[in-house]
């Protein structure tokens, strides 16, 4: 589904997985959209009362869209060089990633999560190669694979490997929460 980005650029429609859970990042936060491409996670971000940082090799179209906003700051890096990512060293109070995979950053990714951040990270997982692209591997996650890389460092608030139709794709995604966000200590579930 394309829907109208800002300056009138077309846009993918954000996942619905990230606008589910975009309440549970604190108002006034940053958001870190990891291999953000042409931004269409962040006109909800900004309506959620956040920043955002969005970091990418290819900014062409982010830059079209939101350069002449300020709560938008756009960072041009290829993550997959071995290079330290541009974000090592932070923490966010959100961190976004989707439809993107490169294992290295993982470390990083996580300890981008503040500890009362959110991470939200919706990917392709094995079985995608029977349905379409990516196909190869090292783009798709193993069953469990996002579970394993949280254990013991973030809190699982939510968990899926489902089957999507619009289009067809198999995805495994998370939402896993810092040490002091409040929903982890809650027993009410989070909104959505």
């Amino acid at each position: 589904m394309r829907t109208s980005g800002a300056g009138g650029v077309p846009a993918i429609a954000p996942s619905r997985w990230v606008e589910r859970f975009l309440p549970g990042v604190a108002p006034g936060g940053t958001v870190l959209d990891v291999a953000c491409g042409s931004g269409r996670h962040f006109a909800p971000v900004l309506a959620a009362g956040c920043r955002v940082v969005g970091v990418d090799r290819d900014l062409a179209a982010a830059r079209h869209a939101w350069s002449n906003d300020p709560r938008v700051s756009l960072v041009e890096a290829d993550l997959e060089t071995g290079d330290a990512p541009p974000f090592r060293g932070q923490q966010f109070a959100g961190v976004v990633v989707t439809n993107y995979l490169w294992r290295q950053l993982f470390p990083d990714i996580i300890a981008a999560v503040a500890e009362d951040g959110l991470l939200i990270y919706e990917t392709f997982m094995q079985g995608q190669e029977r349905i379409g692209r990516p196909s190869r591997p090292e783009f798709l996650l193993r069953p469990g694979e996002l579970l394993e890389w949280v254990a013991g460092r973030l809190a699982v608030v939510a968990f899926e490997h489902v089957r999507l139709k619009q289009p067809d794709r198999l995805v495994q995604r998370i939402v896993a929460a810092g040490r002091r966000h409040p929903w982890p200590a809650t027993d009410a579930p989070p909104p959505g």
